[in-house]
Formats: C-alpha cells, sequence, structure tokens
C-alpha cells in the first residue's frame, strides 16, 4: 500500500476522523476550561503555579486518555490489529500520567528548616490531571464535580480550618550570649505562661560565633487563647541572655 497517495492520504481526513477529531477537541476545551478554575484559585493567592499550568495538566490528560477511545482512527486507520492489541492498555497510560505528574507536583513543594509549603498546590495539580482524566474517558459529570469539590477544597476549607479549634505552631530561634547557659527548664515555663508548650524533639542547637543557638517548635494550647507572635517576641526579647531572636509560623 502506498502510504502518500491521494487514497491513503484521504483517509486522514474521511468524515470518520474528522469527527473524532472535533469530539476530541471539544473533550480538551472542556479540560482546559475545567483546569482554569481549579487553577484560578492558586492563580488568585501568588502562587507559583497558576492557570496556564493546571489548564495544561488537565488539558494533556485528557488528550492522552480521549485518544485511547478512538483505536481504530490511529494512524489513519493503518494500524494493524496486532499493534492496536499490544498498545490498547489505558491504565498504563493513566498510570504513566500519574506518575509523570508526581514529578511537576514535587518540583513545587519547598522546604526550608521546619516550614514546608507546596503541598497544597502539588496535591490540587494531581487533582487537576484526574480531572482531565475523567473528561478523557467522557465521565463529564464526574469531571466537573471533581472541579468543584477542588476549588471549594483550596477556598472554603481554609476558612474552616480556622473557625474550628486547633493549634499553631512557631519556629523559634535564640541566639545566646557566647557566656550563658540556656536551661530547658526556665525557657519551658516562659513558653508555658504564654500559652505553649517546646516539642523538644524539634531541637537544634547550633553555635554561630561562639554563641549557643537554639531553634525548636513552640506549639500553641489553643490559638485562640495563646499569645500573638509579636507578643512572644517582645518577652523573648527580654528572656535572660537572648541577644538575638526569629520566629516564624511553622507553615505547611
Amino acid at each position: 500500500m502506498n502510504l502518500l497517495s491521494l487514497t491513503s492520504l484521504s483517509e486522514y481526513w474521511s468524515a470518520s476522523v474528522v469527527e473524532t477529531n472535533i469530539l476530541v477537541f471539544f473533550n480538551l476545551i472542556g479540560a482546559l476550561l475545567l483546569g482554569l478554575v481549579v487553577g484560578y484559585e492558586r492563580a488568585y493567592h501568588g502562587r507559583a503555579a497558576g492557570m496556564r499550568t493546571y489548564g495544561l495538566v488537565c488539558m494533556a490528560s485528557a488528550a492522552l486518555t480521549a485518544i485511547l477511545g478512538y483505536p481504530e482512527f490511529w494512524y489513519g486507520g493503518h494500524a494493524t490489529h496486532s499493534a492496536l492489541a499490544a498498545a490498547i492498555i489505558p491504565t498504563q497510560v493513566i498510570q504513566g500520567i500519574v506518575t509523570g505528574i508526581g514529578f511537576l507536583g514535587a518540583g513545587v513543594i519547598m522546604k526550608e528548616g521546619f516550614n514546608i509549603s507546596g503541598l497544597t498546590t502539588a496535591a490540587s495539580i494531581w487533582a487537576s490531571s484526574a480531572i482531565g482524566i475523567l473528561v478523557g474517558i467522557g465521565f463529564y459529570a464526574t469531571a466537573i464535580l471533581l472541579t468543584l469539590l477542588s476549588a471549594l477544597s483550596m477556598s472554603a476549607i481554609s476558612r474552616l480550618e480556622e473557625w474550628l479549634p486547633s493549634r499553631t505552631s512557631a519556629v523559634i530561634t535564640l541566639l545566646f550570649r557566647p557566656d550563658f547557659a540556656p536551661r530547658q527548664e526556665r525557657l519551658s515555663e516562659l513558653m508555658s505562661e504564654m500559652g505553649y508548650d517546646v516539642a523538644w524533639n524539634s531541637l537544634v542547637i547550633n553555635s554561630r560565633n561562639g554563641s549557643p543557638e537554639w531553634q525548636f517548635i513552640a506549639v500553641s494550647r489553643d490559638k485562640h487563647d495563646s499569645s500573638c507572635l509579636s507578643d512572644v517576641a517582645q518577652i523573648l526579647a527580654s528572656f535572660e541572655g537572648v541577644e538575638n531572636y526569629q520566629l516564624s509560623l511553622a507553615r505547611n
């Protein structure tokens, strides 16, 4: 068979092939729009992964799964039955998509000291790929529902977390005078008076230019009853032996 003949080339643009391309095209448009909805929340909060990232992930996932439904039109309908039988393994394609998105999600997770950021973004990118897969295999209603639930989880649940009782964590770094020997008992008493418990298993002791430096996590007993970080900073600044200090909320 001459693949360059007009007859063979026309098969690539037959009525059935064009109809299939149009159907896949609408799947891609729908997946793109759903991905943009999920990505808008991240873009609104100034995250590195925004609407473009989510739209591309969702659309590409839909493309890779949508083409699995029309193997008879692959390569202009010239693929042999044996080749198709060996190639059509949808679960492997989905597994490959999920694995690839895992690498993309790992790129947005950042760890700095005790702080970890990007977990929500990584999880939402993974959800975006699942939305694209659902669109690709034709579960449109489920894809729309997952889109709404994902957007709701990233926007409204954070407010629910603020309303529910919880415990906040603060990363505290204290730099003492070179001739001062800090005591855990005294520091525990001070933090307890402010409504915090020191997680001593997180304690890291360093020496900076001959001065002892302590870094640890303090967990509030109740976020509403504990002292705010500004008050904690003022009290720690007057703590015996403290030469310098640094406080920040532990993010994850």
